[in-house]
């Protein structure tokens, strides 16, 4: 009688400590934001350049981030333009203009943040001619001595 009572409250007990199937949606659910980086075909050494982006987030454009900045940098560290905030051109799209007069390896680093979500993409690009160093660069995957790829300081 004593190992019934026992096996009857055991079940009981564990019974209580099921898991509830729709415990995951009572966590908040983030909507990932999403950057389009958008570069010129080809850099002209005599313009500036705009660099564009498309930012959504659900599906839908983002018109009103809490912040978006560009971050250029050229992979020998001689260009660093640091971070500046893009200009709005609505629809979800951000562009930042710059002149590119010194062919080599760049980089552009996208910071954004939306409706809880932060993003920092980066991209490559090449105007003109590459050095050795460039080469070398591109075939180490190194991005700049120093350049850890995260939030400048």
């Amino acid at each position: 009688m004593k190992r019934l009572c026992v096996l009857f409250f055991s079940t009981l007990f564990l019974s209580a400590c099921s898991l509830d199937e729709n415990a995951a949606d009572l966590y908040k659910k983030e909507t990932p934001l999403e950057a389009e980086i958008i570069l010129p075909e080809q850099f002209s050494n005599a313009d500036q350049e705009a660099i564009t982006v498309h930012l959504t987030q659900g599906g839908e454009s983002v018109d009103n981030p809490d912040f978006i900045h560009f971050q250029i940098w050229k992979q020998d560290g001689s260009i660093d333009y640091g971070m500046e905030e893009a200009e709005n051109l609505g629809d979800g799209t951000f562009a930042l203009s710059k002149p590119f007069d010194q062919d080599g390896l760049y980089y552009i680093q996208v910071h954004a943040s939306s409706a809880g979500s932060m993003i920092v993409p980066t991209k490559q690009f090449i105007v003109g001619e590459l050095s050795e160093s460039d080469l070398e660069a591109l075939n180490n995957g190194v991005k700049k001595e120093g350049h850890t790829g995260g939030a400048h300081h």
